[in-house]
């Protein structure tokens, strides 16, 4: 294959984070870094050894080059287009608690909205082994959607596979608005992932009785033919992948959380890093686990990727992240 093993494209963001818990308003320091779940898929990946592509947006400002410095030092490839018309977009982290946090967008009409189907140029995609997108991107604009859309066009007229992390995020978009865009995503997907919660959002209507709290229903509503693998998130205890009728769980790990920002993707990271190497559902959801919860251990939306050898120290411990 000539290409990445994975492509991913969406905005990527300047952040800034609260130096301490407690309210911006009140907040004297703050950390400078960047953040997106694609690009924290993408360093995920890299950290383990998966050859990925990240496509996006940024202004041509400071923020802007920091995330193609900072992506392209994690061994990613880069394809950055520089905005001079629009900002990179920023958020800010404000520090509620131990282990949670509120985000705070400034993305309207920032460059990495801006996305449009001709920023993916000839034979990305169809060189990529997958395409991997979340449910944030569509929501964007509506370029972005038509991006998504192109992409995924491209990738099925190949045989590429297609990686969708449902992702809902309710500051893009109220509920409805948000079934409907994204369960047409997700209806293209070879593979799926999303908590109960975001399931439910994206099965077609009147497809599940009930309030959505069967997670098998939603399943079924979601891949009535049983074609396609969805992979259900519940964080600290553990995940289920449904592939061929068949179900497998897997237990999580208990860890003590200090940010759990980024959890989710370094999760689908690690389980679309097993998916390139052909390994079990098992294995896939056993590396996809411990990569969630390595990354809870420590500040930061991706920073705290694990390599193999830090998941290996980290299962070798029980999942203790202390080494004694």
């Amino acid at each position: 294959m000539s290409g990445s093993a994975v492509l991913t494209l969406g905005e990527t963001m300047g952040l800034i984070t609260g130096g301490r818990i407690g309210s911006l308003a009140h907040v004297s320091e703050a950390h400078v870094g960047i953040g997106g779940a694609e690009t924290n898929v993408a360093v995920g990946l890299s950290r383990l050894g998966v050859p990925v592509t990240w496509l996006g947006r940024v202004g041509d400002d400071s923020l802007g080059r920091r995330i193609v410095r900072e992506v392209r030092g994690e061994g990613v490839d880069v394809r950055a287009q520089v905005d001079p018309d629009a900002p990179t977009g920023l958020m800010l982290k404000e520090l509620t608690g131990r282990g949670t946090a509120r985000v705070y967008y400034y993305r309207s009409g920032s460059a990495g909205s801006r996305l449009a189907p001709s920023d993916v140029p000839a034979g990305l995609v169809e060189s990529a082994g997958l395409v991997h997108l979340t449910g944030i991107t569509p929501l964007l604009s509506e370029s972005a959607r038509e991006t998504c859309r192109s992409v995924v066009r491209r990738a099925r007229d190949t045989g590429v596979r297609v990686s969708v992390d449902v992702n809902y995020r309710s500051t893009l978009a109220p509920v409805p608005v948000a079934a409907e865009v994204l369960g047409e995503l997700v209806g293209e997907a070879d593979l799926v992932f999303g908590s109960p919660e975001e399931l439910a959002h994206v099965v077609p209507a009147g497809a599940v009785e009930g309030d959505g709290a069967d997670v098998g229903a939603l399943v079924r509503a979601l891949d009535p033919e049983a074609a396609r693998e969805i992979v259900v998130k519940r964080g600290a205890d553990g995940a289920s992948a449904y592939r061929d009728g068949i179900v497998v769980d897997a237990p999580g790990h208990r860890v003590e959380v200090v940010d759990t920002v980024g959890a989710g993707d370094a999760f689908v990271a690690g389980y679309l890093s097993g998916d390139i190497h052909g390994w079990s559902v098992e294995k896939k959801l056993a590396r996809a686990n411990a990569c969630g919860a390595v990354m809870c251990t420590m500040p930061g939306d991706w920073e705290a990727a694990p390599t193999p050898a830090e998941l290996e120290a980290f299962l070798g411990t029980g999942g203790d992240p202390v080494r004694r």
